[in-house]
């Protein structure tokens, strides 16, 4: 069984580097501006301890999205430098509880695909913490369906709720309604034309064709876990 008082360690970058609060095209910030947390630097897990305490106590909503972003980080680097769920809610002297931390912590484990559309406002950040309660490519499945299904918060909870060993993410969004890759979208007149030409060629429906198109487009940038900075 998975401990589960264990820090997660999904990202690549650095726990606590703020990759996406620092960049001014997303969230208007700088690096300069963005806060970073080290948990290998006692004074900045202190930082990080206050932090985590101010945001748990916080009536900030999901409105402020670089804040919350900022308080999950400051969640996970608490965790990674003291060792433990455990001891990083005792650090904030009661103002956090484990589970918060943990949930908020996960969130900042989140890949980086999700956390932009959590950073750009797309996805609420209290429905990131029930996409960090899955793993893998089921994270990806279902916050993809947030943006594809206009799903509610409570949507998302549900679904993520019926993830178990015996029900995969693909049957908790059809038992939801809603289809598993399916996608709306708008193409330039030429190329809905040659979509469809190449398709009817081929005898293949358009969504195979595109779903070539992007494998072909540069394979090696798209992997299970898209964690990198």
């Amino acid at each position: 069984m998975p401990d589960e008082d264990a820090p997660r360690a999904d990202r690549q970058s650095p726990v606590g580097e703020p990759v996406i609060r620092g960049d001014p095209d997303i969230t208007g910030q700088t690096p300069e501006e963005a806060v970073k947390f080290d948990p290998d630097n006692p004074e900045s897990v202190a930082l990080a301890a206050e932090t985590v305490a101010r945001f748990a106590t916080s009536s900030v909503g999901d409105d402020d999205h670089v804040y919350v972003l900022r308080g999950a980080a400051a969640c996970a680097a608490l965790v990674r430098g003291v060792g433990s769920y455990k001891t990083a809610a005792e650090r904030t002297d009661g103002a956090a509880s484990v589970s918060f931390i943990r949930k908020w912590a996960r969130v900042h484990d989140l890949p980086r695909s999700v956390r932009l559309h959590v950073a750009r406002g797309d996805i609420a950040p209290t429905a990131a913490k029930h996409v960090a309660r899955l793993a893998g490519e089921a994270r990806f499945h279902l916050a993809w369906a947030i943006l594809d299904a206009d799903l509610t918060v409570r949507d998302v909870r549900t679904i993520a709720s019926a993830v178990d060993d015996t029900t995969t993410i693909e049957d908790a969004l059809r038992d939801h309604g809603i289809r598993p890759g399916h996608l709306d979208v708008d193409l330039p007149a030429d190329t809905y034309f040659e979509l469809r030409r190449q398709a009817a060629l081929e005898d293949r429906p358009p969504g195979s064709v595109l779903a070539d198109a992007l494998a072909a487009y540069a394979p090696d940038r798209y992997t299970p876990d898209d964690t990198r900075n």
